[in-house]
């Protein structure tokens, strides 16, 4: 039986200062939550989200964000998630 670890969480400023290297900002990383997931435009029509919620990286409890720094890492990279095994 493997033992898991832990992830590795930060709130959205520290993960911004995580990835300064990267460009990413407070406010880039919150634009990038915000359009994790698919939405609908005002005709109706669905916007496609960028992939971060299918990669894991984004922890919510209540109004706290927060972000699993190596799955965000490897959304920036560009990895496929990884599947999650129950």
């Amino acid at each position: 039986m493997e033992k898991q670890s832990s992830p590795n969480l930060a709130t959205v400023e520290n993960a911004a200062k995580h990835f300064a290297n990267a460009g990413q900002t407070p406010g880039a990383i919150r634009c990038n939550v915000f359009k994790a997931d698919s939405r609908l435009n005002s005709r109706g029509e669905t916007i496609q989200g960028n992939g971060l919620a299918a990669h894991g990286a984004i922890i919510r409890r209540g109004r706290r964000v927060l972000i699993d720094l190596d799955r965000y890492g490897a959304w920036l990279a560009g990895q496929a998630p990884e599947s999650k095994v129950a």
